[in-house]
């Protein structure tokens, strides 16, 4: 694999084990990029994940985070890969990342055969690019995608399977680096920091469109518009009804309040005199829907003025 180049950006990788970091101080440090512990298996997240996360933005470090494989069939690992993929739409998504998300995948606890590996490696990577969106990179491991790539050393590494080259190079698990407590892992990318930043840098989402996609967007702008036309009509609509329910409102109070007038004398004693009438079967009974009718021929009767 090729050496390093001159004034190649460098970075480094951490995890709850460093602590609380100092992203601001790692940046004055030299420190141009980072990849940060994401989750593990199928339901670990670490901790200092979404801290770390915006830690890094603020101080203007470009962001990867990774995942540490545990998996030992196919159906495990497609199912870490959408864990790992949940866990970053914490922070946005994968898409969110400044460099790609990262399969770590190191040690071998099932004691599978190669073959086995690369069956449960590319089912991880395969299904974490389909619900993800993002083609990840691999840290070890044989594959067709970008290479992070381990050796503790100052000496080159040696060519792999699948690579001639690396993209990032973890020379050290035992680095200082300013505001890190304790030792750190030290990396460095194939080029300097402003080719980094080119290389990876919203590379995915700088792409011009296609027809279809520019249609597609065409369309939502339409539907956007009809919707805000729509939010009018509707707030037009509803103020109407407001006014419309207010005088309703105001004409009810009206009948309450009349309703709630005191009976008149001449009609308590118009109603007594009905019912001593006949007091086995007398004309009105407030028992009888009748009786309701009874009164009101009694008020139109007074007002007419014949009582």
């Amino acid at each position: 694999m090729q050496n390093r180049s001159p004034n190649a950006a460098e970075g480094i990788d951490v995890s709850r084990y460093q602590g609380t970091i100092d992203w601001k101080r790692v940046r004055a440090d030299g420190k141009s990029f980072a990849f940060i512990k994401a989750s593990q298996g199928q339901r670990y997240v670490d901790p200092t994940f979404i801290t770390n996360a915006k830690g890094i933005k603020a101080a203007g470090i470009l962001l990867g985070a990774y995942h540490f494989v545990d998996a030992t069939s196919v159906n495990a690992a497609k199912a870490e890969a959408r864990h790992f993929a949940e866990v970053l739409d914490q922070v946005g998504g994968a898409k969110a990342l400044d460099l790609p998300a990262v399969m770590d995948y190191e040690n071998n606890p099932g004691g599978l055969s190669s073959a086995a590996i690369h069956e449960v490696a590319l089912a991880f990577l395969t299904e974490f690019e389909r619900v993800s969106g993002r083609k990840p990179m691999v840290y070890t491991g044989n594959a067709f995608y970008k290479l992070w790539i381990a050796r503790y050393s100052t000496r080159v590494p040696g060519d792999t399977t699948a690579w001639k080259r690396w993209d990032f190079w973890q020379y050290s698990d035992s680095g200082r680096v300013d505001g890190i407590q304790g030792p750190v892992d030290l990396n460095v990318y194939a080029g300097t920091e402003a080719e980094l930043r080119q290389a990876f840098a919203g590379e995915e989402g700088d792409e011009p469109m296609t027809a279809e996609e520019k249609a597609a967007f065409k369309a939502l702008q339409q539907q956007v518009a009809a919707l805000e036309n729509s939010k009018d009509v509707l707030k037009q609509t509803l103020n109407e009804q407001s006014a419309y329910i207010k005088k309703v409102d105001q004409l009810v109070a009206e009948l309450e309040a009349r309703q709630a007038m005191p009976v008149p004398t001449w009609a308590k004693e118009a109603m007594a005199a009905a019912v001593a009438f006949n007091p086995a079967s007398p004309i009105v009974d407030a028992k009888l829907p009748s009786s309701y009718d009874f009164y009101r021929l009694l008020v139109v009767l007074n007002r007419l003025g014949v009582f």
